[in-house]
This record gives structure tokens, C-alpha cells and sequence, in this order.
């Protein structure tokens, strides 16, 4: 039996995982802020979560949140307090959460919670701001957050926040997570982190050039790759199906295929153990195609 259930008036919504299929520092600003480049890509799998309005205007985590972050701190609670804040709303709403995503993985599974909760409450509570302002009350929230708010695949650039979206061909990826927490911060500190790359171009990305090109490489995959043996452990095992890489600034890597069947028989020849899966790249963020079918007056089930 659910834990949120329809019965008790919640509703259930995706919040999907997302890749970098390649990311770069390209510099620092005055403000002490790296400027990067990165191709953002969604995917088919990730959290779920749950929410259910209140009338007494009480924001509250129902159940554990993800592990070890305290409810004050929880990216969910923090998008309903902003987005009440911006608009002075005086509504309420329980938040649960069914957690897929490991953290710290790179796979943006907290950015996409928090958006996840802009993007409903926003139609639950009746307040229409728009997907630009949201992105914007996003942006508050974390760099990776406007992505998910916005829901299509895109190039990105500045801290992450200057989305042009971008057609991405069909894909399936193995996606593998060794249970290594990367801390971002401790991570752009790093003396060994490249981070005055040449900038790179989307006509460049889109055709193709290959990662000895640099275009595909992670600025952070020789950091994680010297600083975790767990990360490197994972890069080994995953290059006897094809080219492992690195997403985000986490230690969660993936292998990409034109198609499922190949995805799956590469899955199948790894090592027993290993900690993969599988997961299909989509064209947009389930959660758009989950509020469409909320628009037209369907309930999604709790």
C-alpha cells in the first residue's frame, strides 16, 4: 500500500534525473562563481514526488526525506517557502517523497525535487506565475534547478542558468552509481581542476567530436578519478561496454547506446554487484507530460 495515498488526497508527480553529456569550466566571475559549459540531458527515471495541499498554511515534510538532510534544509520544503513567499501565498502543503536518485551522485536528484514542487504548487495553489518566474525562484534554489523547471534537454552555459534548448538524438544509457558522496564545493577547490577550458560550441557538440576533442570530457572526471578509487573502480568495469563518462560534479557515471536492446545486453555483461541500471534519455521532462494530463483534468494517483 502507498504511503501517500490518493484516498488522502495526495497526488504523485516525476521528478526526473538528468545527465551532463559533457561539462567544462570556462572561468570565474568577480563574485567568486565558475562559468561552465554543459549539454543537459533528461531522463525517463527518477524520484516521485508526493504532495498534498493544506489549508492551515503549515509547510511539512510527511516521511524521511533523502538521507541525513534535515527537514529545514530539504530543497522540497525550501521551493514551497520561496514560491509562498514570492506571491504571499497563505496555502499550505505536506510534501513525502519516494527517493531513486542517489545523492551526490551528479544526477541532480534534489534540483529536480525542489522544481518539481515550484512546477505543481504553483498549479495547485492556483498562483500561475509562469515558467520564466519559477525558473527564476529555480535559480534561488540552485543552478541545476531552472533545467528541470523548464523541462527540455538544452546547452547551458554562465553557472548553468543560460539554457538554449537542443534536439537530442534518441538514446539509452547504463547509468552507474559507486555510493561515493561528491561534495561540489570541496570539488571546485580542487588544485587539480581545469578550469580556464576553451569554450566550446553546440555545432561542435552536435557533430559529434569525439571526447579526445574535448568536447565530451567532464572537468571533473581526472579529479574524482584520482581522489575516489570507488569512482575509478566504476570507470574501469564500465569501459569493457563501451565509453564511460562522468555527469555533473558527482560520481555517477553512464555508458550511452542508440538503443535499448544494446543497452541492456551491455547491462547484462557487467560485473554482478555492480550498482546499474537502466534508463531511456527522453525529448522532455515527464513532469511536463504529468502536468498536461493534470491540465486536462486528470488527477494523477497518490
Amino acid at each position: 500500500m502507498s504511503a501517500f495515498p490518493a484516498s488522502e488526497g495526495w497526488s504523485a508527480w516525476p521528478a526526473p534525473a538528468k545527465l551532463n553529456l559533457f561539462l567544462r569550466i570556462t572561468g570565474r566571475r568577480a563574485d567568486g562563481y565558475h562559468t561552465l559549459q554543459t549539454v543537459f540531458r533528461l531522463l525517463d527515471w527518477g524520484d516521485v514526488v508526493h504532495l498534498r495541499p493544506r489549508r492551515d498554511g503549515v509547510i511539512a515534510r510527511v516521511g524521511a526525506g533523502a538521507d541525513g538532510v534535515a527537514e529545514a534544509d530539504d530543497l522540497m520544503v525550501r521551493a514551497a517557502e520561496v514560491l509562498r513567499n514570492e506571491t504571499n501565498c497563505s496555502e499550505g502543503v505536506d510534501i513525502g517523497i519516494e527517493k531513486n536518485i542517489p545523492m551526490g551522485g551528479g544526477f541532480g536528484g534534489g534540483s529536480s525535487d525542489a522544481a518539481t514542487v515550484l512546477v505543481v504548487l504553483d498549479r495547485l495553489w492556483g498562483l500561475n506565475l509562469g515558467v520564466d518566474r519559477l525558473a527564476a525562484l529555480g535559480l534561488q534554489l540552485g543552478a541545476d534547478v531552472p533545467i528541470f523547471v523548464r523541462g527540455h534537454n538544452a546547452w547551458a552555459e554562465g553557472v548553468g542558468d543560460l539554457l538554449t534548448a537542443i534536439d537530442l538524438p534518441p538514446a539509452w544509457y547504463a547509468v552507474a552509481s559507486p555510493g561515493v558522496h561528491a561534495t561540489t564545493a570541496a570539488l571546485f577547490q580542487a588544485h587539480d581542476l581545469t578550469r580556464n577550458a576553451a569554450p566550446a560550441k553546440i555545432a561542435g557538440f552536435l557533430s559529434g567530436i569525439s571526447p579526445s576533442g574535448g568536447v565530451l570530457d567532464n572537468a571533473f572526471e581526472p579529479v574524482l578519478r584520482r581522489r575516489e578509487p570507488a569512482v575509478e573502480a566504476l570507470f574501469t568495469a564500465l569501459a569493457s561496454i563501451g565509453t564511460p563518462r562522468l555527469t555533473g560534479s558527482g560520481s555517477g557515471c553512464f555508458v550511452e547506446f542508440a538503443d535499448r536492446e544494446s543497452a541492456e545486453t551491455a547491462l547484462a555483461s557487467l560485473p554482478p554487484g555492480l550498482n546499474a541500471w537502466l534508463a531511456r534519455g527522453a525529448d522532455r521532462s515527464p513532469l511536463l507530460d504529468a502536468m498536461e494530463v493534470f491540465n486536462a483534468g486528470a488527477s494523477p494517483s497518490g
